[in-house]
This record gives structure tokens, sequence and C-alpha cells, in this order.
């Protein structure tokens, strides 16, 4: 059986005990069938993973004892942030998802001017609390130890004027983008990428991101749907300057 991950935001240490939490009990005794004395893996964010051996197994409810700590070395040299305009249905999950994978550091949902979906303060509240299980589920599947954060969404205007440019390299996805990214040199490998919604950024939007230190960048000579987009720049700067 390949190798079972689950995630707790609980402290782990060696010799201690913990219980699963309701959903990761669940999987792993009505999904995985999994029994007292199998074999696991547990890690919170800390860039460990604990292994541990299942010590009791009931319905929605799993204790396991931690028996050794592996520190995890799979991050990116990339501290990658994704600022990603909210895309509607399926296609927000779709992206975080997938860049966790690729090694993203930290997303943050932009709401833009052609973003389909409006979250009011309760709404953003609950998506935001979905996209964090999302990422924190690709962890499981992708053998991370350090869950990226995804935080609240903010306009880009709100963004721009909390978040310096100073040693950073601030890349803008545009079809009509002045050169390709393989004629770029970053200037640190703290890179944030903004990639716009279904209907791309307005002109106003790219002026802004643009005077506030943002380059425009070309992906080849096809547009690119919005999640199809930042998973192609995440894997061709991987392949450039990270871990590919």
């Amino acid at each position: 059986m390949a190798n079972l991950r689950f995630y707790t935001n609980t402290p782990l240490t060696v010799g201690s005990s913990i219980p699963l939490s309701e959903s990761a009990a669940a999987h792993a005794t009505r999904a995985l069938r999994l029994e007292v004395g199998d074999q696991a893996t547990v890690f919170n964010g800390d860039g460990f993973d604990y292994e541990c051996i299942l010590s009791a197994v009931k319905k929605n409810n799993v204790l396991v004892n931690i028996i050794k700590a592996t520190e995890v070395h799979n991050e990116s040299p990339l501290n990658i942030t994704l600022l990603q305009a909210i895309s509607s249905g399926d296609r927000m999950d779709f992206t975080i998802q997938k860049s966790v994978e690729l090694g993203v550091k930290k997303i943050q949902p932009i709401t833009s001017l052609r973003s389909v979906v409006k979250l009011s303060a309760v709404r953003a509240e609950k998506r935001t609390e979905h996209w964090q299980n999302i990422a924190i589920s690709a962890c499981e599947q992708s053998g991370r130890a350090i869950v990226p954060k995804v935080l609240m969404p903010v306009s880009l205007e709100n963004w721009l004027g909390l978040n310096s440019a100073e040693k950073t390299t601030r890349i803008l996805l545009n079809p009509v983008g002045a050169k390709k990214l393989t004629e770029l040199t970053p200037e640190s490998t703290a890179i944030q990428l903004l990639i716009g919604a279904e209907g791309g950024l307005s002109e106003n939007e790219i002026t802004l991101a643009t005077s506030h230190g943002f380059q425009s960048i070309l992906l080849g000579p096809r547009v690119l749907r919005t999640e199809t987009a930042a998973l192609a720049a995440i894997s061709a700067m991987q392949l450039q300057w990270g871990d590919f």
C-alpha cells in the first residue's frame, strides 16, 4: 500500500498519541479500511513527517502513536506567491490544488474587475477555508510537509498598497506581454506571479500592476485559460530557475 499521509493541526512529538481529525479518521476507516497496527504518516506543516501506528480504530475515531520524525526536504528553492484572480466553478479549486503540487509557497486570491465570482465577507471566509483544505489535501498527496497559506481575498489595489516590491521578482502573465519568460532574469528567488480570471485583467489593473514593478510576460503564442496559465507559468519557472 502506498504511504498514507494525514494532516493534523496539533503539535506532534515522538512518543505521543493523538487522535486523527474526524475527516481523516473517516477516510482511514471507511475508504482505506485501516486497522489497529497499520502504519501511516501524519504531518502538521512544521516540515517533518511523523511515522505512526494506529493504536485504536473506531468509526470516525482513530488514535495513532508517533514513533519516528523525519525532516522532509522537498520544498522548491523558489518562494512563489500566486496572486490568482478568483475564477468560477471548479477552476479556482483546480488551480490551488495543482499549484500546491507544483511548489508554490503562498496563494493570494485576488478580487478583480472581470472575476465572475463576487464574494460577500461571509462567503469569502468560507471559500478561503475551503481553499485552505484543498491546499492541505494537495500536500497530503504530494508529500509536502509545509502547507502553503491561502489568504483571504483582497483587491489588487489593496494588496499592492500593503506589499512592497523590494527584493521580489514580480511577473504578470499577459497575452501581449513584452517578452518571454526565458528572457527574464529574476531579481531574487522570491517571486510574485499575477494571473487574471476568465476574462483576464483589465487594462487599468495591468497598468496598476506594472506601475508597482510587475513585468508583463508572454507564455507562447496561444491564449491560455486562467487555470492553464497559472500552472504553465509555475511549471516554466520551476524548469528555468527551480527544481524541475
